[in-house]
């Protein structure tokens, strides 16, 4: 008994990625086949070549011709386009979660797959950032808080942006 059950498990077909869950407003998961793409050009039709060279930001076209803005943790300044570039008019899989904000709807990605290639997860801003800034991996988990271009500016403008001696 005990075999047929192994030889039924193994029999059954991988599960395909499930997004985890991040508490994030009216999150659902996805999985779905989409062309990367410079959101640009596909608004304005000023279109670089490969995607603007890592100078843009990049989203996803699904057959169906629905654009979709990606996101990457919820954090507007560490894009998905890192992770995205590689594929730049290229199909992918694309797994993570369709989330909402005031009417703004974002896709957190969360790992991706190339057509026939391995599901990786969507970490290349933090491994960029961390080698870019000469920065161990763990510091790229709260990169804002290590990064020079910051500190400089806050160190200017303050914490607020108010100016260095407004603390409130």
């Amino acid at each position: 008994m005990k075999r047929l059950i192994l030889s039924l498990c193994l029999a059954l077909p991988l599960p395909v990625m499930a997004a985890e869950s991040w508490g994030l407003p009216d999150e659902k998961p996805a999985t779905f086949d989409a062309k990367v793409v410079d959101m640009v050009c596909q608004l304005t039709g000023d279109c670089p070549a490969r995607c603007g060279a890592g100078k843009r930001q990049l989203g996803l076209l699904t057959s169906a011709g629905k654009l979709i803005l990606v996101s990457k943790n919820a954090d507007p300044f560490a894009g998905a386009s890192t992770d995205l570039a590689p594929y730049c008019g290229q199909k992918i899989t694309a797994d993570g979660l369709f989330t909402s904000n005031q009417g703004v709807t974002l896709f957190a990605l969360q790992r991706l797959r190339p057509m026939g290639g391995e599901w990786r997860d969507a970490t290349g801003f933090s491994q960029s950032w961390a080698r870019d800034n000469h920065q161990k991996a763990d510091a790229a988990s709260e990169w804002y808080l290590h990064d020079a271009r910051i500190k400089a500016l806050i160190g200017q403008q303050g914490k607020l942006g108010l100016g260095a001696g407004v603390t409130q």
